[in-house]
Protein backbone atom coordinates (compact mmCIF):
# COMPACT_ATOMS: atom_id res chain seq x y z
CA UNK A 1 0.00 0.00 0.00
CA UNK A 2 1.32 3.55 -1.03
CA UNK A 3 2.26 5.74 1.91
CA UNK A 4 -0.12 8.43 3.46
CA UNK A 5 0.24 11.72 1.64
CA UNK A 6 1.02 13.48 4.67
CA UNK A 7 4.58 11.34 4.96
CA UNK A 8 5.68 12.43 1.30
CA UNK A 9 7.45 14.47 -0.11
CA UNK A 10 5.88 17.92 -0.78
CA UNK A 11 6.51 19.91 -3.23
CA UNK A 12 4.81 23.64 -3.02
CA UNK A 13 3.81 25.49 -6.38
CA UNK A 14 2.45 29.16 -6.77
CA UNK A 15 0.87 30.60 -9.90
CA UNK A 16 1.24 34.13 -9.68
CA UNK A 17 -1.65 35.76 -11.74
CA UNK A 18 -1.22 39.34 -9.79
CA UNK A 19 -3.38 41.46 -13.05
CA UNK A 20 -4.72 38.33 -14.84
CA UNK A 21 -3.43 36.05 -17.85
CA UNK A 22 -3.42 33.86 -20.86
CA UNK A 23 -5.71 30.98 -20.10
CA UNK A 24 -3.08 28.45 -21.85
CA UNK A 25 0.09 29.81 -20.14
CA UNK A 26 -1.80 29.13 -16.85
CA UNK A 27 -2.90 25.98 -18.35
CA UNK A 28 0.75 24.05 -17.68
CA UNK A 29 0.63 23.77 -13.98
CA UNK A 30 -1.80 20.69 -14.91
CA UNK A 31 1.60 19.08 -16.02
CA UNK A 32 3.06 19.81 -12.42
CA UNK A 33 -0.51 18.36 -11.04
CA UNK A 34 -0.64 15.24 -12.90
CA UNK A 35 2.71 14.17 -11.09
CA UNK A 36 1.36 14.39 -7.60
CA UNK A 37 0.07 11.50 -5.50
CA UNK A 38 -3.67 13.65 -5.36
CA UNK A 39 -3.90 12.64 -8.43
CA UNK A 40 -2.18 9.67 -9.16
CA UNK A 41 -3.58 7.78 -6.73
CA UNK A 42 -7.17 8.11 -8.64
CA UNK A 43 -6.15 6.59 -11.54
CA UNK A 44 -3.97 4.00 -9.49
CA UNK A 45 -5.37 1.15 -11.90
CA UNK A 46 -2.53 2.90 -14.65
CA UNK A 47 0.15 3.52 -12.16
CA UNK A 48 2.32 0.89 -11.05
CA UNK A 49 2.38 0.61 -7.24
CA UNK A 50 6.56 1.11 -7.12
CA UNK A 51 6.06 4.82 -8.96
CA UNK A 52 2.86 5.45 -7.17
CA UNK A 53 5.31 4.75 -3.97
CA UNK A 54 7.91 7.86 -5.41
CA UNK A 55 5.02 10.28 -6.25
CA UNK A 56 5.21 13.37 -4.46
CA UNK A 57 2.58 15.22 -3.21
CA UNK A 58 1.96 18.45 -4.96
CA UNK A 59 0.09 21.68 -3.26
CA UNK A 60 -0.87 24.49 -6.17
CA UNK A 61 -1.66 27.88 -4.55
CA UNK A 62 -2.99 30.70 -6.83
CA UNK A 63 -1.99 34.31 -5.95
CA UNK A 64 -2.60 37.43 -6.92
CA UNK A 65 -3.69 41.44 -5.87
CA UNK A 66 -6.99 40.19 -4.80
CA UNK A 67 -8.39 38.49 -1.66
CA UNK A 68 -8.73 34.71 -1.72
CA UNK A 69 -12.28 33.88 -3.12
CA UNK A 70 -12.53 36.45 -5.65
CA UNK A 71 -12.42 35.82 -9.38
CA UNK A 72 -8.87 36.36 -11.12
CA UNK A 73 -10.05 37.22 -14.90
CA UNK A 74 -8.62 35.33 -17.50
CA UNK A 75 -8.75 35.12 -21.05
CA UNK A 76 -11.45 33.66 -23.31
CA UNK A 77 -13.64 34.91 -20.47
CA UNK A 78 -12.63 32.55 -18.16
CA UNK A 79 -12.29 32.92 -14.38
CA UNK A 80 -9.96 31.49 -11.66
CA UNK A 81 -10.77 31.70 -7.92
CA UNK A 82 -7.57 33.28 -5.72
CA UNK A 83 -6.51 30.82 -3.24
CA UNK A 84 -3.99 33.51 -1.93
CA UNK A 85 -3.25 37.20 -1.62
CA UNK A 86 0.53 38.29 -2.18
CA UNK A 87 0.35 39.07 1.63
CA UNK A 88 -0.20 35.87 2.84
CA UNK A 89 2.30 33.91 5.05
CA UNK A 90 1.80 30.58 3.44
CA UNK A 91 3.25 32.11 0.30
CA UNK A 92 6.25 34.37 1.68
CA UNK A 93 9.62 33.87 0.24
CA UNK A 94 11.15 30.68 0.88
CA UNK A 95 7.34 28.88 1.52
CA UNK A 96 7.77 28.13 -2.45
CA UNK A 97 9.67 25.64 -4.26
CA UNK A 98 8.29 26.54 -7.85
CA UNK A 99 6.53 30.16 -8.96
CA UNK A 100 4.97 29.98 -12.23
CA UNK A 101 4.81 33.52 -13.89
CA UNK A 102 1.76 33.13 -16.70
CA UNK A 103 1.46 35.53 -19.41
CA UNK A 104 -0.46 39.03 -18.44
CA UNK A 105 -1.00 41.34 -21.06
CA UNK A 106 1.67 42.72 -22.28
CA UNK A 107 0.99 45.99 -23.16
CA UNK A 108 0.61 46.47 -19.30
CA UNK A 109 2.54 49.36 -17.49
CA UNK A 110 4.41 47.78 -14.73
CA UNK A 111 6.37 51.28 -13.84
CA UNK A 112 3.22 52.42 -11.96
CA UNK A 113 2.81 52.07 -8.00
CA UNK A 114 0.14 49.54 -8.11
CA UNK A 115 2.21 47.31 -9.87
CA UNK A 116 4.84 47.48 -7.18
CA UNK A 117 3.93 45.25 -4.27
CA UNK A 118 3.47 42.14 -7.07
CA UNK A 119 6.80 42.88 -8.17
CA UNK A 120 8.78 43.32 -5.00
CA UNK A 121 6.73 40.43 -3.84
CA UNK A 122 8.49 38.33 -7.23
CA UNK A 123 11.86 39.31 -7.13
CA UNK A 124 12.11 38.40 -3.29
CA UNK A 125 11.16 34.56 -4.15
CA UNK A 126 13.82 34.62 -6.94
CA UNK A 127 16.24 35.72 -4.80
CA UNK A 128 15.66 32.27 -2.60
CA UNK A 129 17.92 30.67 -5.46
CA UNK A 130 18.74 27.88 -3.77
CA UNK A 131 14.69 27.54 -2.43
CA UNK A 132 13.03 28.69 -5.35
CA UNK A 133 12.85 28.44 -9.53
CA UNK A 134 10.86 30.60 -11.03
CA UNK A 135 9.13 29.81 -14.40
CA UNK A 136 8.01 32.04 -17.18
CA UNK A 137 5.58 31.29 -19.97
CA UNK A 138 5.12 33.59 -22.90
CA UNK A 139 4.77 37.27 -21.64
CA UNK A 140 5.14 36.55 -18.08
CA UNK A 141 8.63 37.70 -19.06
CA UNK A 142 7.84 41.10 -19.43
CA UNK A 143 6.86 41.52 -15.26
CA UNK A 144 9.89 39.03 -14.91
CA UNK A 145 12.35 41.97 -16.64
CA UNK A 146 10.06 44.76 -14.79
CA UNK A 147 11.46 42.94 -11.37
CA UNK A 148 14.62 43.07 -12.64
CA UNK A 149 15.46 39.25 -12.70
CA UNK A 150 16.69 39.58 -16.06
CA UNK A 151 19.92 41.15 -16.26
CA UNK A 152 22.90 39.24 -17.30
CA UNK A 153 20.91 35.82 -17.75
CA UNK A 154 19.11 33.71 -20.99
CA UNK A 155 15.65 34.10 -21.49
CA UNK A 156 13.18 33.40 -23.84
CA UNK A 157 9.83 35.06 -24.54
CA UNK A 158 7.86 34.86 -27.51
CA UNK A 159 9.23 34.65 -30.63
CA UNK A 160 7.26 37.57 -31.94
CA UNK A 161 8.37 39.83 -29.40
CA UNK A 162 12.28 39.70 -28.92
CA UNK A 163 12.47 42.54 -30.56
CA UNK A 164 10.35 44.37 -28.42
CA UNK A 165 11.79 42.57 -25.04
CA UNK A 166 15.51 43.67 -26.50
CA UNK A 167 14.78 47.51 -26.28
CA UNK A 168 12.77 46.71 -22.78
CA UNK A 169 15.13 45.14 -20.97
CA UNK A 170 18.69 45.47 -21.65
CA UNK A 171 21.67 42.86 -20.27
CA UNK A 172 19.75 39.52 -21.42
CA UNK A 173 21.07 36.99 -23.82
CA UNK A 174 17.54 36.28 -25.18
CA UNK A 175 16.89 32.88 -27.41
CA UNK A 176 13.69 32.84 -27.42
CA UNK A 177 14.21 33.32 -31.06
CA UNK A 178 15.46 30.06 -31.51
CA UNK A 179 14.64 28.01 -28.47
CA UNK A 180 11.05 26.87 -26.94
CA UNK A 181 12.80 27.16 -23.15
CA UNK A 182 15.89 28.05 -21.43
CA UNK A 183 17.14 27.64 -18.26
CA UNK A 184 19.65 30.06 -16.16
CA UNK A 185 20.46 29.61 -12.69
CA UNK A 186 16.85 29.05 -10.72
CA UNK A 187 15.18 30.91 -13.48
CA UNK A 188 13.53 29.34 -16.29
CA UNK A 189 11.51 30.68 -18.99
CA UNK A 190 9.75 29.53 -22.22
CA UNK A 191 8.67 31.03 -25.38
CA UNK A 192 4.54 31.88 -26.34
CA UNK A 193 1.80 29.96 -24.58
CA UNK A 194 2.05 26.52 -24.97
CA UNK A 195 5.95 26.42 -24.76
CA UNK A 196 5.04 26.51 -20.87
CA UNK A 197 4.31 22.93 -21.44
CA UNK A 198 7.27 22.32 -22.58
CA UNK A 199 9.01 24.13 -19.98
CA UNK A 200 6.77 22.62 -17.58
CA UNK A 201 8.21 18.75 -19.09
CA UNK A 202 12.01 20.01 -19.06
CA UNK A 203 12.09 21.17 -15.65
CA UNK A 204 10.04 17.82 -14.37
CA UNK A 205 13.20 15.82 -16.29
CA UNK A 206 15.82 18.35 -15.43
CA UNK A 207 15.37 19.75 -11.98
CA UNK A 208 15.61 17.04 -9.75
CA UNK A 209 12.09 17.67 -8.16
CA UNK A 210 10.18 15.20 -9.30
CA UNK A 211 11.10 11.63 -9.23
CA UNK A 212 12.44 10.40 -13.04
CA UNK A 213 9.53 7.59 -13.49
CA UNK A 214 7.01 9.98 -11.90
CA UNK A 215 7.59 12.27 -14.55
CA UNK A 216 8.12 10.07 -17.35
CA UNK A 217 4.82 8.39 -16.80
CA UNK A 218 2.74 11.82 -16.21
CA UNK A 219 4.25 13.52 -19.34
CA UNK A 220 2.78 10.42 -21.26
CA UNK A 221 -0.14 10.14 -19.77
CA UNK A 222 -1.05 14.33 -20.85
CA UNK A 223 1.16 13.55 -23.63
CA UNK A 224 3.92 16.33 -23.72
CA UNK A 225 7.42 16.76 -23.61
CA UNK A 226 8.03 15.38 -27.29
CA UNK A 227 8.82 18.72 -29.05
CA UNK A 228 12.38 19.61 -29.02
CA UNK A 229 13.93 22.63 -27.17
CA UNK A 230 15.26 24.28 -30.54
CA UNK A 231 12.08 25.48 -33.28
CA UNK A 232 12.51 23.66 -36.41
CA UNK A 233 9.88 25.61 -38.41
CA UNK A 234 8.56 29.22 -38.36
CA UNK A 235 10.42 32.13 -36.86
CA UNK A 236 14.10 32.25 -36.94
CA UNK A 237 15.28 35.84 -36.37
CA UNK A 238 14.84 38.41 -33.78
CA UNK A 239 12.26 40.66 -35.65
CA UNK A 240 8.68 41.93 -33.92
Amino acid sequence: MAAATESRDTIRIGVFIPFGCQLLDMACVDVFGTMSYEYLSVVSELVPAPILELTPSVKIFYISTVQPGSLIELTSTAQLACTHHLSDPAVQPGQLDIVIVPGPDPSLDWTTQEKKEALDWLAAHAAQVEKTDILSVCTGIYPCGAAGLLKGKKACGPRGLQADLTKKYEGVDWVGHELRWVRDGNFWSSGGVTNGNDLAAAYARESGRFPGPVAELALLMVDVGDRPQRYTTGLGKKTA
